[in-house]
């Protein structure tokens, strides 16, 4: 899953059902909405060379042996490794349409990691501009199989690593981007946790014994940023996200957008956040995201990616 859930993966058999289903129309499927939140492609791409300049610019103000405090046992030379290994797998994905048979490429530790970073930015925007964001191109999440997932996803991606390098570097953290914000908690909303809980169930059934749920899906959490609201339902089977709030929450969580997203993605704590009713269940959704998020591919680590 960044992810981050940043990740592509091979197709599990649990994966291979849900496409199955979907392409059968099986009336019991939850239906995903894999539509953004408004962004327009040319914005995220704006977005993504931002944030990858502001990556840069942290990484490059610190030693590349200081530790990622949001990334315990991470130092900054493996978090620009980890990006710069992300982008050149995207960038491989769709220049060859299937996943790449050897993974990492030969060499790429030898790299000096700036310069791997570099070079790896310079192959994905590459093969951004050469390709429509409607052209076909192989990604983890069934109902978008598109140039566009992942022009959204490494958006996203870097975001979050821009705030580990910054949180590395002990800078101040720059703001995330309203829409940005609301972008990304949807994302994690509605492709990772929801969708995820469904195509890798072995990573969510490793919640056995920590769910709050109880089967039927009554139970619900509202998240809140700004102006949008989503309502959480989880099961110990499967999370469903709708959009718009609940109006009987175990828990509503709100907060501005970038704290919003920084808080569901383990990079900042409740303070970020406004919590109202039992905490529990505030603690209990991002135990969810973690458990269908920390088996990421691309070598994500749980330490990345579980709550601080």
């Amino acid at each position: 899953m960044t992810a981050s859930i940043t990740c592509s993966r091979p197709a599990t058999a649990g994966h291979q059902a849900v496409a199955r289903r979907l392409a059968e129309g099986g009336s019991d499927m939850v239906r995903w909405n894999w539509e953004s939140t408004g962004m327009d492609d040319s914005r995220f791409l704006a977005c993504l060379a931002a944030e990858y300049g502001d990556l840069r610019d942290a990484a490059t103000a610190v030693e590349l042996t200081a530790p990622v405090p949001s990334c315990p046992g991470w130092t900054v030379a493996d978090l620009v490794r980890h990006v710069a290994q992300v982008y050149l797998h995207k960038a491989t994905l769709m220049r060859t349409g299937e996943e790449p048979r050897e993974w990492p490429p030969p060499g790429l530790a030898a790299e000096a990691p700036l310069a791997a970073l570099g070079r790896a930015y310079g192959a994905l925007r590459a093969e951004f501009r050469t390709r429509e964001p409607t052209r076909p191109a192989p990604t983890w999440y069934d109902p978008d199989q598109t140039v566009a997932f992942w022009i959204r996803r490494m958006a996203q991606e870097t975001v979050i690593h821009r705030i580990d390098a910054e949180l590395a570097a002990s800078l101040p953290v720059t703001p995330v981007p309203a829409d940005l914000g609301v972008d990304g908690v949807d994302e994690v909303l509605k492709r990772m946790l929801a969708y995820g809980s469904a195509a890798w169930p072995e990573e969510f059934a490793e919640m056995e014994g920590e769910h709050l749920a109880a089967e039927g899906g009554q139970d619900a959490i509202t998240v809140a940023a700004g102006p949008a609201a989503w309502t959480v339902r989880p099961s110990p089977r499967q999370v469903t996200v709708d959009d718009g709030a609940s109006d009987h929450p175990r828990v509503l969580v709100e907060g501005a957008p970038g704290s919003l997203l920084r808080w569901l993605w383990g990079r900042a704590g409740d303070d970020a956040v406004r919590l109202a009713g039992d905490p529990a269940w505030a603690g209990y959704l991002r135990r969810m995201i973690a458990a269908v998020t920390r088996l990421g591919s691309n070598q994500l680590p749980a330490a990345c990616v579980e709550p601080a």
